[in-house]
């Protein structure tokens, strides 16, 4: 029976995870058969221009072979999660911008650090891999079911963006490749969160984005050090969105403290109710599943011995 249970978690992975489960073993593939392929398809901030399809393709190269297989796994269990609440569209749609805007990060900061700095390495260091996608999943699951305990780590579910970039920024000084994943996942995370917190369409609703408190960016860090982030967030938002106080709390639209245009914090919360809802079901589908194949197998056994 819990083999059989096991086994459940290895089953129903949608076929748009398995598409680009494909696609990221292609890519793998094809630059440890041809190595020069790295120039065309990685992020060099250098060759960007007149290479300016690397922006998209970069995230879907994974250079070392432990890359690919992490990103594979994360695909498959993240996107069996977030792909039947979101839909194929949106989920594909979360993937491309999430991607696009991540990469654009980097060459911005790679460019600024190499004018500050003079140092050509910040040109041509090749930065590609799957990491800010998986990044932008884990805030989809924050997003979703913020409240969902997970049983084999003990903690809730709100908290899984928050861990994974303070290892990622713990391990980097020991690891080698650091400077090709970090800034992955953290413009991953962030991006995602624009994405979901601004962008995101709700044609249901007629709305976009998530007002809600609890998707704050304040809610990424311990509630004792929020007092100190939501001004500063505030201040960030009016200066990159060129909105003043007064206009922001006229129409209602917030970060971190303050209001968001357009979108409803009702919503937001019948959202995150519909996503509780989904993945019980889920989990009750493939508990009922180990259940029936549990009985077949002792009816089987039963006439075995007969």
């Amino acid at each position: 029976m819990n083999t059989t249970a096991g086994a459940n978690y290895f089953t129903g992975f949608t076929r748009l995870c398995k598409g680009l489960c494909v696609v990221l073993i292609a890519g793998h593939v094809l630059v440890q058969i041809i190595p020069s392929t790295v120039i065309y398809l990685a992020l060099i901030p250098a060759r960007t221009i007149p290479f300016g399809w690397n922006l998209i393709t970069a995230g879907y190269i994974e250079q070392s072979t432990h890359g690919v297989i992490l990103s594979i796994i994360g695909l498959l269990f993240l996107g069996k999660l977030l792909e039947p609440i979101w839909g194929s569209r949106e989920f594909l749609k979360f993937i491309f911008v999430v991607n696009l805007l991540t990469s654009v990060c980097v060459f911005i900061t790679a460019i600024s650090l190499y004018y500050v700095t003079r140092q050509e390495i910040y040109l041509y260091l090749p930065v590609s891999g799957f990491n800010g996608i998986l990044a932008g999943f884990l805030v989809g699951i924050k997003q979703i079911i913020p409240d969902q305990e997970l049983s084999l780590l003990r903690l809730k579910a709100k908290w899984l963006p928050s861990i994974m970039l303070m290892v990622a920024i713990i391990v980097s000084p020991f690891t080698i490749d650091a400077a090709s994943y970090l800034p992955l996942v953290i413009f991953g995370t962030y991006m995602s969160w624009i994405y979901l917190r601004y962008l995101q369409k709700k044609p249901e609703a007629k709305i976009r984005g998530d007002p809600s408190d609890e998707f704050a960016f304040s809610s990424f860090f311990p509630e004792f050090v929020r007092p100190v982030i939501d001004p500063v967030a505030s201040v960030f938002h009016r200066l990159l969105c060129g909105r003043n106080e007064n206009s922001s709390e006229d129409e209602g639209y917030t970060l971190g403290a303050t209001s968001l245009p357009g979108s409803d914090p009702i919503e937001a919360s019948r959202r995150r109710e519909r996503g509780a809802r989904a993945l019980e079901e889920r989990l009750a589908t493939e508990r009922l599943g180990s259940g029936g194949r549990g009985e077949d197998s002792k009816k089987d056994d039963a006439i075995d011995n007969v």
